[in-house]
């Protein structure tokens, strides 16, 4: 295979690293600061991770906003798979995770952090159960790669890498928490030739 492409089980091919694991820590570092620019008050603030990707990367922000400010900050997670609009099509077997938010979301900002943001199907889910918990003062969405290709009206408020792909690539997100070196990698469908 040529240019450095790498054959996987799955048939991707993985065309090039996106974010190694320096890459990874400064996006996070960047997202933690523009929170804090909008959010002085960290306290009112709710960092909500969606399963799966999206809760370490939530847990990693709020030990960067908590060192950066001295103050605790709340932490929930999201399990959205019963609010996907394809669950039962493109789950075959969807298996349930639990929702923990720290008691109330009413008056609170609340940032959803995900991994890649996409069609955001994912994220329209995410808001339809979070209103199920009660009316937050405001939701901003926080993700590491936005790679385009919207389905939805739906835009990230602070996102560590943008990226264009085409519909025949994949954004990977690799996480230690996950069990794989902190890294971001671009993947395409293809014999990789």
């Amino acid at each position: 295979m040529s240019g450095g492409a790498r054959k996987r089980d799955d048939g991707l091919v993985e065309r090039r690293v996106l974010l190694d694991e320096a890459g990874v820590r400064a996006a996070l570092e960047r997202i933690a600061g523009e929170i804090l620019e909008r959010h002085a008050d960290a306290e009112r603030l709710l960092l909500v991770g969606v399963r799966t990707g999206g809760v370490p990367l939530a847990e990693r922000l709020q030990r960067l906003v908590q060192e950066r400010t001295g103050h605790a900050v709340a932490l929930g997670r999201l399990d959205i798979t019963l609010y996907r609009d394809d669950v039962f099509v493109g789950l075959p077997r969807p298996e349930v995770g639990p929702t923990e938010l720290p008691g109330t979301i009413e008056g609170k900002v609340v940032v959803l952090v995900d991994d890649v943001l996409f069609t955001g199907r994912t994220t329209r889910a995410a808001l339809v159960e979070l209103m199920d918990y009660g009316r937050p003062e405001k939701v901003e969405l926080a993700v590491l790669v936005d790679r385009g290709w919207r389905e939805l009206p739906i835009g990230a408020d602070y996102a560590g890498l943008v990226v264009e792909t085409t519909r025949t690539q994949t954004v990977r997100v690799q996480l230690r928490e996950l069990g794989a070196p902190d890294r971001v990698v671009l993947l395409e469908r293809g014999s990789g030739k």
